[in-house]
């Protein structure tokens, strides 16, 4: 038995109005970017995509979205995502764009970029915070963003050094 090769696009949802997020289901996305391969690339692009393309996860609260498809036709559905315009759903439509964050081999390196990702965002968020109750809860995100228990005691060794400076 030969096993077949997928690639998992992990994107991200922008919307201008996070409460529309929760709108969102995966069947509305699936049909959105089956529709934009359409456009783009036509029955070809259609046809190649629409075999065993899924949408593996979708949390409607981030925003993040796994993408599943055949290896040889990434760039097809790849190149089709900056034309994602809005979505359809419930009756409504919601104006939205899909940032592609990065292409994998399988969900678990996915994860881990995405826990990458929300680490330096958190970073990103610590030096915005207006008191030190929200610098305490940033900080306690990121450490719970942290993989393995050695990250972790290293982090909060480098975050207890910053409580020391302040």
């Amino acid at each position: 038995m030969v096993r077949t090769k997928s690639r998992y696009l992990l994107c991200e949802v922008i919307v201008p109005d996070r409460s529309r997020l929760l709108l969102l289901d995966d069947r509305a996305v699936a049909t959105s970017v089956k529709a934009a391969v359409a456009r783009m690339h036509g029955d070809y692009g259609a046809a190649l995509c629409s075999i065993r393309f899924s949408v593996k996860y979708l949390n409607a609260h981030t925003g993040i979205v796994f993408l599943r498809f055949p290896k040889r036709c990434y760039r097809l559905l790849w190149s089709a995502l900056p034309f994602i315009t809005s979505i359809e759903t419930r009756g409504q439509n919601i104006e939205c764009f899909l940032n592609c964050l990065h292409v994998g081999g399988t969900i678990r390196t996915c994860q881990k970029f995405l826990i990458r990702y929300n680490t330096q965002q958190l970073h990103r968020m610590l030096p915005k915070c207006k008191n030190k109750e929200e610098k305490q809860q940033v900080k306690k995100a990121i450490l719970k963003c942290t993989l393995t228990r050695g990250n972790r005691e290293e982090l909060e060794g480098e975050l207890s050094s910053d409580d020391d400076e302040d």
